[in-house]
C-alpha cells in the first residue's frame, strides 16, 4: 500500500490547526486501509522534510497530497524537492485547486446571491505567477456557476490587493473567501472587506476529504503502465 502524506501550511490559529487535522482524519475515515500522515510546510511541526524521512524508513512509496488550494512555492519548491531526495520512491500530487469541487464549496458557502451584483474571491495570494493563475482559473469557474462577475483579490504576495479591487468593484458586493482553514489570513480578509458579506473558508466540509484522496489517486493511475507499453508520466508538481 502506498503511503499518503498530506501537507498544510501551518498556522498559530488552534481552530485552523483542527480544521487541518479534522481534515485528515476524515481522508482516514474514507480509507481506513490507506497509511495517512500530516506534516507541514511553515510554523508546525512535523515539517515535511522530517515526516518523509520518517515514512521512507518504513516504507519505499508514498505521495505527497498539498492540502493547498493553488500550487505555488509550496508545491513546486517543498513538495517536488520531496519527491526529488527519494526519485522512485516518493511522488508529488498535484494541489487541491482549481477544481470544480472547490468551486461548488465556494457557491454553497455564499449562499442566496438575489442581493448580490458581484464577488469578489479572496485568496491568501503568492509570488509565484502560476498560482495566481490557479486562482484566475477558480474565479472564472465560479463566475459560471454563480452567474455573476468575479474578481480575484488578495491579501498578500502578488496581485491587486483586496481594498484596492473592493475599491472599485461597483454595486452590491460579496466576499468569497478562497482560503482552506481559519486563522491569520481570513481574519485579515474580515477586516479588509469594509463590513462586507465576508464568507468562511472552505474547510470544514467532507468534500475536501474526497478531493484529496483523488489527487492521490491520480498519482497511481498516472503510473500504471499503458496498454501499448509504454508508462505514464508521473503527475506534475
Amino acid at each position: 500500500m502506498t503511503d499518503l502524506v498530506a501537507v498544510a501550511h501551518g498556522t498559530a490559529d488552534p481552530r485552523g490547526i483542527q480544521v487541518v487535522h479534522d481534515l485528515v482524519r476524515d481522508m482516514a475515515r474514507l480509507r481506513p486501509d490507506l497509511p495517512v500522515s500530516l506534516g507541514f510546510v511553515d510554523l508546525l511541526t512535523p515539517a515535511l522534510p522530517s515526516l518523509v524521512r520518517r515514512v521512507t524508513t518504513d516504507t519505499d512509496d508514498a505521495v505527497v497530497v498539498p492540502l493547498l488550494l493553488s500550487s505555488g512555492y509550496h508545491v513546486y519548491v517543498d513538495v517536488a524537492a520531496e519527491a526529488r531526495r527519494y526519485p522512485g520512491r516518493v511522488h508529488a500530487a498535484a494541489a487541491l485547486g482549481p477544481d470544480p469541487l472547490l468551486v461548488d464549496i465556494l457557491a454553497d458557502r455564499l449562499g442566496d446571491l438575489s442581493c448580490v451584483d458581484h464577488v469578489v474571491l479572496a485568496a491568501a495570494g503568492s509570488s509565484d505567477p502560476r498560482a495566481l493563475d490557479d486562482c484566475e482559473t477558480t474565479a472564472r469557474l465560479l463566475s459560471e456557476q454563480v452567474d455573476r462577475p468575479v474578481t480575484v483579490a488578495y491579501v498578500s504576495g502578488a496581485g491587486d490587493r483586496l481594498p484596492s479591487v473592493l475599491s472599485r468593484t461597483p454595486g452590491r458586493v460579496a466576499v468569497a473567501t478562497y482560503l482552506l482553514a481559519p486563522g491569520f489570513f481570513h481574519n485579515l480578509v474580515r477586516r479588509q472587506s469594509g463590513g462586507r458579506a465576508v464568507t468562511a473558508p472552505l474547510a470544514p466540509d467532507p468534500r475536501l476529504a474526497t478531493l484529496a484522496l483523488r489527487r492521490y489517486e491520480e498519482v497511481l493511475t498516472a503510473r500504471v503502465p499503458a496498454t501499448d507499453g509504454a508508462c505514464c508520466a508521473m503527475v506534475g508538481v
